[in-house]
């Protein structure tokens, strides 16, 4: 099935993280990423579908490490892809390089 991709992913900078994904009122999963990273653009489809069908109880946004390094330092994040669920303004699930929809989804299943 073709699926026209109609949720936008949201560019999180350093400036707008905090109201963002910490204040935000649902979960929030960040998509840390870079341009330059081939595993990130693969990903990429399957981060903005699961957007889409989970948007009435999750928000997504992605974070480029390169243009705004302090988050990933604040996170910890060492390897990118790395997605973080956060949930009241806090970290509750942390997937590296992950590779299958199926374990996203596993990962996410208490907050979806």
């Amino acid at each position: 099935m073709i699926r026209d991709h109609t949720v936008q992913l949201t560019d999180v900078t350093t400036n707008s993280f905090d109201s963002t994904v910490l204040g935000a009122d649902k979960p929030v999963l960040v998509d840390f990423w870079a341009p330059w990273c081939g595993p990130c653009k693969a990903l990429s489809p399957v981060v903005t579908a699961i957007a889409e069908e989970h948007q009435d109880t999750i928000s997504v946004v992605k974070v480029d490490i390169d243009a705004h390094p302090e988050i990933a330092v604040r996170y910890q994040v060492l390897s990118i892809p790395t997605l973080i669920l956060f949930s009241g303004g806090d970290p509750v699930a942390t997937l590296t390089a992950p590779r299958k929809r199926a374990d996203i989804l596993k990962a996410l299943s208490s907050w979806l």
